[in-house]
């Protein structure tokens, strides 16, 4: 699988608690905050419900 690494680059204030939840699952609590997953198809589905909150990028 190919790794990805995922940024919060919008604030999650007026976000509903579930999009805040999988902010949290994903590990993105500040803004700027990054992590790495596989990209699995459950990571990429919760990347879909806050594509509006955050940066994508493959990682070599």
């Amino acid at each position: 699988m190919a790794k990805i690494k995922v940024t919060l680059v919008r604030s999650k204030i007026g976000s509903d608690k579930r999009q805040v939840g999988t902010l949290t699952a994903l590990g993105l609590n500040k803004i700027s905050s990054s992590a790495e997953h596989e990209a699995t198809p459950q990571i990429l589905g919760m990347i879909a419900k806050v594509k509006h909150l955050v940066k994508v990028e493959e990682v070599k």
